[in-house]
């Protein structure tokens, strides 16, 4: 299953993708993530690490496409046998921000995240 959400907000395009590009930044406007390892200190093509969530959850990732002059990045995730690919967009809108996601795996996993999702993306671009 794949589903594309949006969200909209005040906050500068070049901030909210900084957001995203500096992995120690997300669980500032993620609130599930408790703590992010990455094996470099920016997103680039190649990069892997852990995202540490609630109960002692830890997902694999592997980022596999950065474009930061078009403002998108993609990423697989994966806990366990569980696996997401996701993609990610930031664009400026007037005098914000307008981000989306685009996620792809079992809609099981989809129904359970993209609650968590929708709410992380309105802090990327508000708070």
């Amino acid at each position: 299953m794949r589903i594309t959400i949006h969200a909209r907000g005040p906050r500068p395009a070049a901030e909210v993708w900084e957001r995203y590009a500096v992995p120690e930044r997300w669980p500032v406007w993620a609130p599930y993530i408790l703590g992010v390892e990455c094996t470099e200190p920016r997103i680039v093509p190649g990069s892997t690490g852990t995202v540490r969530g609630p109960l002692g959850l830890t997902a694999a990732f592997a980022v596999t496409a950065v474009d930061e002059d078009a403002g998108t990045w993609s990423w697989d995730v994966a806990l366990g046998p569980l696996a997401l690919s996701l993609d990610h967009g930031v664009a400026p809108v007037g005098s914000g921000t307008r981000t989306w996601l685009t996620v792809e795996g079992p809609a099981p996993v989809l129904a359970a995240y993209l609650p968590l999702a929708r709410l992380s993306l309105e802090f990327l671009v508000r708070s």
